[in-house]
C-alpha cells in the first residue's frame, strides 16, 4: 500500500505578471505554510492537509491543491498556490 507524503509547504504566489501573463515563478513567495496530513479526505476527495492558517486537500501524485481555505476563507483573486515539499525539520 502506498503512503501518501504527510507534509507540504504550500506557498502562495501572484498568478499574474506585469503583462498579465500566468509566471508560475514560486520565487517571492507572498505566504508560505507548512500543512501537515490530517488522516482525512476533504470533500474534493484528495487528503486533507492543515497547517499555519491553512487548510488544503492536495493530490499527492501530482501535487496540486485541489482546494484550499487561508485563514479560512477562499484564495484571493490575483493569488496561485504552488505546493513544495516540506523540509524535515
Amino acid at each position: 500500500m502506498k503512503t501518501h507524503p504527510q507534509r507540504f509547504e504550500i506557498l502562495l504566489v501572484p498568478e499574474f505578471g506585469g503583462d498579465g501573463r500566468a509566471t508560475g515563478d514560486t520565487r517571492g513567495a507572498l505566504r508560505s505554510a507548512i500543512v501537515v496530513a490530517t488522516g482525512e479526505t476533504g470533500a474534493s476527495g484528495y487528503p486533507r492537509y492543515v497547517g499555519d492558517g491553512m487548510e488544503a486537500d492536495i493530490d499527492p501524485v501530482t501535487r496540486s491543491v485541489e482546494a484550499l481555505l487561508v485563514d479560512g476563507a477562499e484564495l484571493d483573486y490575483g493569488l496561485s498556490a504552488r505546493v513544495a515539499a516540506a523540509e524535515d525539520s
